[in-house]
């Protein structure tokens, strides 16, 4: 397991770098969030595309190389630096990954090429509570004589608000909580049924409640084979928490350079409080779990690219081991820069507030610690 970018992963990584940072600052998101565009921004999603971002692990044909989801990996990290709301995760990530490990051929040719190209968003429709829990699915689609009416509601959909797509998790057969029963189901936003109630988030990046009325889709807006989604969901989840563990250490990596460049910076009773050693302790921790967790982060990436057999149990390592962190450099960060931490016009509450957001979603560090004891054995 290599944990070395190649030099076109390297060049990748200097890219999203540099256009998160010139591009896509707190600053933007601030700017976002004033004029109340609640995460939607189209012309950032235009400019993902021109940079070919969106396709990063799509194949420019069958068996062609592609950067991997190490690649992007290096884009949600450099996003998560400044806390940017894109629709990469949901899009370039879970949708193209749904559609690669479970798509039938003609789905994979008519929706792989328009991610790629940036023509189409995404949003995966799948929790119904307040707490993750992937099979706890009770919306039901019904079969109908020509496909199956869906009935049922999904709550806190990340960028539902402004999909095109839907991709829809329901249960076809069983009860709530069984693994086996469940579909995945294909359904544009503005099907006749859908209603998407938008919700203004803590962290501005938006989402929405989705409920679903009778809703008719045809057989082939299945993908994968009916009952038998959770196959194709959990490597899906895997790839999510993955990219997403990416994308909060980025989020921790600037939390953590901003608060030393405070502590390096701020004087008080004529010193650098970067010189007291209670703070300088705090810091060596902060800065040993980065380390730590960008280790969790690197062999994740590297396990779904090179398809090893520990995905799932290197997923939920990176996830929880990037919640702890997240949580403490935020919390950090906020504390250390005193009361100009708690205000609007610092970033450290921005990140504060985007880490409760990153924290829950796709499974709490609790959840994946529990998960990954499981999967090991313990």
């Amino acid at each position: 397991m290599s944990f070395v970018l190649t030099e076109d992963q390297e060049m990748l990584r200097e890219t999203a770098m540099a256009f998160a940072r010139d591009e896509l600052s707190v600053n933007h998101l601030r700017a976002l969030r004033d004029a109340g565009a609640n995460g939607k921004d189209a012309k950032t999603r235009q400019k993902l595309a021109e940079l070919g971002f969106f396709g990063v692990i799509i194949p420019d044909e069958p068996g062609a190389e592609t950067f991997g989801l190490t690649g992007l990996g290096q884009i949600l990290e450099a996003q998560g630096r400044t806390l940017a709301a894109t629709p990469l995760l949901q899009t370039a990530l879970i949708a193209a990954s749904a559609f690669q490990l479970g798509g039938s051929p003609a789905q994979q040719a008519e929706w792989l090429p328009k991610i790629a190209a940036g023509e189409v968003t995404f949003a995966l429709a799948l929790d119904e509570s307040a707490h993750f829990s992937p099979y706890s699915v009770s919306t039901e689609a019904e079969r109908n004589g020509q496909g199956y009416t869906i009935n049922g509601m999904k709550k806190y959909v990340p960028d539902a608000h402004h999909a095109d797509m839907l991709i829809v998790v329901a249960r076809t057969f069983g009860s709530n909580g069984d693994r086996h029963g469940l579909s995945l189901f294909l359904v544009p936003a503005d099907a006749k049924g859908v209603t998407i109630s938008e919700l203004k988030t803590v962290d501005s990046h938006g989402a929405a409640h989705v409920t679903f009325d009778d809703v008719m889709v045809l057989e082939s807006t299945l993908i994968g084979p009916a009952d038998q989604g959770a196959d194709i969901l959990d490597p899906v989840l895997d790839r999510a928490a993955i990219g997403l563990a990416a994308e909060m250490l980025g989020s921790a990596q600037a939390a953590f350079d901003m608060t030393l460049e405070y502590l390096n910076n701020r004087k008080q009773f004529g010193q650098l409080i970067g010189s007291f050693q209670s703070l300088q302790h705090r810091a060596a921790k902060m800065f040993v779990e980065l380390e730590m967790t960008r280790s969790c982060v690197a062999a994740a990436l590297s396990a779904a690219d090179d398809g090893k057999t520990d995905l799932a149990e290197l997923a939920s390592l990176a996830k929880a081991k990037a919640g702890e962190l997240v949580h403490l450099v935020s919390n950090e960060c906020v504390q250390m820069h005193g009361g100009i931490g708690m205000t609007d016009a610092a970033e450290p509450g921005f990140y504060m507030k985007r880490a409760r957001v990153q924290e829950a979603l796709y499974g709490s560090a609790s959840w994946h610690r529990d998960r990954y004891a499981r999967l090991a054995g313990f």
